[in-house]
């Protein structure tokens, strides 16, 4: 089961939206080839050099935190994965290695309770991250819907984006939809019902459009999640029968990046259920399905598992 008692400002930040551009990132990293990892994108950091290494970094470029101990045996696993992949990416990320038993402050005021802890800085904030060993996989495909988010951000705030050498301008392209800006903003502002009025707006006008269709499913996943408490919902959901419990906490492994997980728990729902409540797991994840785009590799698997539970 999902550990759900992360921090919500830390974990699960990134729109599910973004997930749209995650094969296009996975296409770029590959396409930067074996010669990307000798680009100096692996550093050392301490609290002296925090600011500098990390949150002025950050300004331009994500930063991925290996929070390590030498005492801790995941980190000598997960550090030389960190670093393969990170390289791979030709200094398109920046991976700042912390050792938390020299850098105590460091991990008292990222609220670090596990080593390893890996966590994404962009901005000067932390967006997204995980506790636990993963593989080579699983971590690259962390680090596409993580680069996928950081392009989504600068698409959305061009100014934001550094110049790069030797750049041209692109062309200016369509304006934004305005019910599109205005429902990015309501989000950014907090306001997630009046996000939610604006989508369905352009879904009245346009009920085909992609990102109004997932943006009001990622904010009613938001909205069903904002008054959750992560400890108890993991308690619950001991229980099988707490169908409450299974949902919300597919909801909140939805928010925290564990889609696979938060799809195959609704599907076991639908399989061991009958009646309204199998009718109800099934219409939820039909929800869970739109926070993604069609192409979403995820969702083709889901699609037939459920499939196969209903008939």
């Amino acid at each position: 089961m999902a550990d759900f008692s992360r921090p919500g400002s830390l974990y699960g930040a990134i729109d599910l939206g973004a997930r749209k551009q995650t094969l296009e990132a996975q296409a770029r990293r590959e396409a930067a080839g074996p010669q990307a990892a000798s680009s100096a994108s692996i550093i050392d950091v301490t609290e002296e050099t925090f600011t500098t290494d990390v949150i002025d970094r950050s300004m331009t470029v994500p930063v991925v935190l290996d929070l390590w101990s030498p005492r801790a045996p995941g980190s000598a696993q997960l550090s030389p994965v960190l670093e393969k992949v990170v390289g791979d990416l030709g200094g398109r990320v920046v991976l700042a290695k912390i050792n938390v038993d020299g850098s105590p402050q460091i991990a008292q005021a990222l609220r670090v309770q596990a080593v390893p802890t890996v966590l994404a800085i962009f901005q000067g904030q932390a967006v997204t991250g995980f506790q636990q060993v993963l593989p080579e996989q699983e971590v690259s495909r962390w680090l596409d819907e993580l680069l996928a988010a950081v392009e989504q951000f600068y698409q959305a705030n061009p100014g934001a984006r550094p110049p790069e050498a030797g750049e041209q301008e692109a062309p200016a392209g369509p304006p934004a939809d305005p019910d599109l800006v205005a429902a990015e903003q309501a989000i950014d502002n907090g306001d997630l019902d009046a996000a939610a009025e604006a989508y369905e707006r352009l879904l009245a006008r346009a009920p085909g459009n992609e990102d109004a269709k997932m943006g009001l499913a990622g904010v009613n996943l938001m909205r069903r999640t904002a008054e959750a408490d992560p400890a108890e919902v993991q308690r619950r959901a001991q229980d099988p029968a707490d169908l409450d419990a299974q949902l919300l906490a597919a909801d909140l492994e939805m928010l925290s990046g564990s889609v696979d997980e938060a799809f195959n728990r609704v599907i076991a729902v639908v399989k061991r259920t009958s009646g309204d409540d199998r009718d109800r797991a099934r219409r939820h994840l039909l929800g869970l399905f739109d926070t993604l785009p069609a192409e979403d590799p995820s969702l083709a698997k889901a699609r037939r598992a459920l499939a196969s539970a209903l008939f």
